[in-house]
């Protein structure tokens, strides 16, 4: 005798059921792909675009605002590399790194590169990050030709009395005081004239009229000079402080970076992109002129400056505690006093 209450038949599945169900598995099995995904973390403005995109998978690169966020999340579980400048690299203690893996590239860099490969530590422990492009901190001015003409003087131009209230000065006071010098007076005159600190965002305060002068990384502002003929930009033949751009690998179980991506950015058809964007990876001088060949001869002098202007420009290592206290009190000292 059968079950009191037979169960109904089964209903057949129609084929948009099916569709549906297995769209709703493919999408559960990407979310599950996608937390296993390992990311290059770089904040807006430091990672250039054209490079990203060609990041191969499992990786994906993801912006944040500013590189206070990336250092932040350099130890979540799924952060396997960072893009940070080499002011920013130096918060980092060699324990939170382990070697990137990339002996050979850094072979094929000129030699003033070393020290950043090894964050300025000792090179026996192989390379902690990839140093792949660099730049001089420069002169910018809006409307100012007269300014422009008196070329010669260098950062002596800074203190030029027009340019009280209209100057932007970087947001580090380590670039600051190299710019100036560790002289109290004329450091009190620079900073009483500074009408901000901010190279993130003085091309924004350059362009709308609120500053006429302001020191800024070289990338910044490369992608303008064709389209906007009020800006100017001075490399002093004194030389100027360098800033690098530098991917690490932070400590943990992290899968190999891609090595054949970071190698892209030094050789065509990568390079010249990433030069036309004011990235220049320190390469021998013989590839890039190679590779600016079709540039007009402006660009090309302030991506690659004569050799004798670059050897005067200089990279700033991390300091000790007493560097750090002295040159603290040097700036402290040289605060602008508050009108009473």
């Amino acid at each position: 005798m059968g079950a009191p209450f037979p169960p109904p038949p089964t209903p057949a599945l129609s084929r948009r059921t099916l569709l549906r169900l297995g769209a709703a598995s493919a999408l559960t099995l990407l979310a599950g792909c996608e937390r296993q995904e390992p990311l290059l973390l770089a904040s807006r403005g430091d990672l250039p675009p054209a490079w990203a995109r060609r990041l191969p998978k499992p990786w994906r690169s993801q912006l944040l605002e500013d590189p206070a966020q990336v250092l932040a999340r350099a130890a979540a579980p799924r952060t396997g590399l960072l893009q940070l400048s080499d002011g920013w690299a130096a918060e980092l203690r060699p324990a939170d790194l382990q070697p990137i893996g990339t002996p050979a590239l850094i072979e094929r860099l000129t030699p003033m590169a070393a020290p950043l490969a090894h964050l300025h530590g000792p090179p026996g422990a192989g390379p902690l990050a990839f140093p792949w492009s660099y730049g001089p901190w420069v002169l910018v001015l809006r409307s100012r030709p007269d300014l422009a003409r008196r070329r010669a003087e260098g950062w002596d131009l800074l203190l030029d009395p027009s340019l009280a209230g209209r100057l932007v000065l970087p947001s580090s006071p380590r670039v600051t005081i190299a710019l100036a010098g560790e002289d109290l007076e004329r450091l009190r005159r620079l900073r009483r004239a500074a009408l901000a600190y901010d190279d993130r965002d003085g091309l924004s305060l350059l362009l709308t009229g609120e500053a006429e002068a302001a020191v800024l990384p070289r990338q910044r502002v490369v992608g303008l000079l064709r389209r906007d003929p009020r800006l100017q930009v001075l490399l002093p033949e004194s030389g100027s402080p360098l800033t690098w751009n530098l991917l690490l690998r932070p400590a943990g179980p992290h899968p190999e970076p891609p090595l054949e991506w970071l190698g892209e950015a030094l050789e065509p058809p990568l390079l010249p992109a990433l030069l036309a964007a004011g990235w220049v990876p320190p390469l021998p001088r013989d590839q890039l002129q190679r590779a600016l060949t079709d540039f007009p001869a402006a660009v090309a002098a302030l991506l690659l400056p004569p050799q004798a202007v670059l050897e005067r420009c200089f990279s700033l290592a991390p300091l000790n505690a007493a560097e750090r206290a002295a040159l603290q009190q040097l700036w402290d000292g040289a605060a602008p006093v508050a009108a009473t």
